[in-house]
């Protein structure tokens, strides 16, 4: 192996006489600094579940490599591609926005996909089918029910004919609206359609007709848009046993949220039209 020269210069030396020299030990001696692995693992269990061959779940564990951006639906895809192909899982945008990965991880409502395993602080992390929705396979379930009652409260503007005609006569292309009449409605805009807040609602739980916080919230978005004139019709909707006075107003909905719609407050809004607490 080649030592190297490591050479100094005194400054007394005007001609460089005095410069000094060592030997300094082999580069093959050096061994490079060995950085800290960030990788962690933790034992993934998941709910197996075939409604046409099994009588309950079981829990299959898996051990699992992680670091700390990694979330729950990556884990579970890494079982997919290594351990077991068979596991059913339902995903798509991997960024919070299609809604489709819901499940509850470690007990509670979550979007796999925006929760990360550092974040869970635990060794063990336990994934299953939302509640109240009937399952297809393992963490895989049936939307039918938030589909029906989304589209019962009528998830579109209602307008008269004869004004959607003179804006058409009069060459305008869209309603207008001032930021204050966007910002009564705009946060439940943001709705996902991901299920976690019905699946977190113990109303849902007792009552199979229950409306559900999801179609609550949404009947409050269209009801506080200024460029609709379905409210009537939309209170009557809900104005019934299994509407708007079912709910308990455990709030478990708008804490399960991840895009900060608060069903709960949309749904103490309504109360106040039909009590004409608002107009």
């Amino acid at each position: 192996c080649i030592n190297w020269i490591w050479l100094k210069n005194n400054n007394y030396d005007k001609y460089g006489d005095g410069i000094e020299m060592a030997q300094v030990s082999s580069v093959a001696d050096e061994q490079p600094p060995n950085p800290l692995s960030t990788t962690k693992s933790i034992l993934l269990r998941i709910s197996r579940f075939n409604p046409e061959f099994d009588d309950s779940n079981k829990f299959m564990e898996f051990t699992v490599s992680y670091e700390k951006w990694t979330t729950v639906l990556e884990a579970i895809l890494d079982v997919k591609k290594h351990h077991d192909h068979s596991v059913a899982v339902r995903y798509s945008c991997r960024q919070a926005t299609c809604g489709s990965c819901g499940m509850l991880i470690n007990g509670k409502p979550r979007l796999a996909c925006f929760t990360k395993i550092s974040e869970l602080d635990s060794n063990v992390v336990t994934v299953e089918p939302m509640n109240n929705f009937p399952v297809i396979r393992d963490l895989a379930v049936k939307f039918e029910r938030l589909f029906d009652t989304h589209q019962k409260i009528k998830p579109y503007l209602i307008n008269d004919d004869s004004e959607l005609d003179s804006e058409l006569d009069s060459n305008k292309k869209e309603f207008l609206q001032t930021p204050k009449e966007v910002e009564n409605f705009i946060q439940f805009a943001n709705c996902i359609k991901c299920g976690l807040c019905n699946s977190a609602c113990p109303t849902m739980t007792t009552d199979s007709s229950f409306v559900g916080p999801q179609a609550l919230a949404q009947a409050y978005r269209y009801v506080a848009d200024s460029r609709d004139k379905g409210k009537d019709t939309r209170l009557d909707i809900i104005d019934e046993s299994h509407g708007i006075w079912r709910c308990h107003f455990a709030g478990s909905c708008s804490q399960v949220c991840p895009k900060g719609v608060d069903p709960a407050m949309g749904i103490q809004f309504l109360r106040g039209y039909l009590l004409g607490f608002r107009n």
